[in-house]
């Protein structure tokens, strides 16, 4: 079984570093967790092949974590921009930063217990996006379409 480290989450970050509005447009519009969306194209780029439910399984597993600290949190940062100084925004920004690196580890803590399928890179081109994306009713064409706020 392939085993998955917390170096993954370096290339997901250097992807979402070519286009964060992008990425945050489709957080904010169909409420797409980035960091599963990442990994997604990070598989994807890989090789490594997870059918629809697993994306499931993994989604299920930071649900609770998501609607209950990391979505209220962000709400809450968002309100509070134009209400604090630069520095009190900043941190509240490495707050929710610690957050997301705590879904990070529960999506690796589970990834790590699914078998993925090992396909040559260009049969998975895009397999894994779209199967997280469809749980959206989106697929990847929609995503690179979306317009950036």
């Amino acid at each position: 079984m392939q085993q998955f480290n917390s170096l993954l989450w370096r290339d997901c970050e250097s992807q979402y570093a070519t286009n964060p509005q992008r990425y945050i447009s489709v957080q904010d519009a169909y409420q797409v967790n980035v960091n599963m969306l990442l990994l997604a194209q990070y598989l994807d780029k890989k090789g490594y092949l997870l059918p629809l439910v697993q994306w499931q399984a993994l989604a299920a597993t930071i649900n609770d974590w998501d609607t209950k600290v990391v979505n209220p949190y962000r709400t809450l940062r968002r309100l509070a921009k134009e209400h604090i100084k630069a520095n009190e925004y900043q941190q509240m920004l490495d707050i929710e930063l610690m957050l997301e690196r705590k879904t990070q580890q529960m999506l690796l803590n589970k990834l790590n217990t699914v078998t993925p399928e090992i396909k040559a890179k260009q049969h998975c081109v895009n397999k894994n996006t779209d199967n997280y994306l469809s749980l959206f009713g989106i697929n990847h064409d929609d995503f690179k379409n979306l317009p950036v706020i």
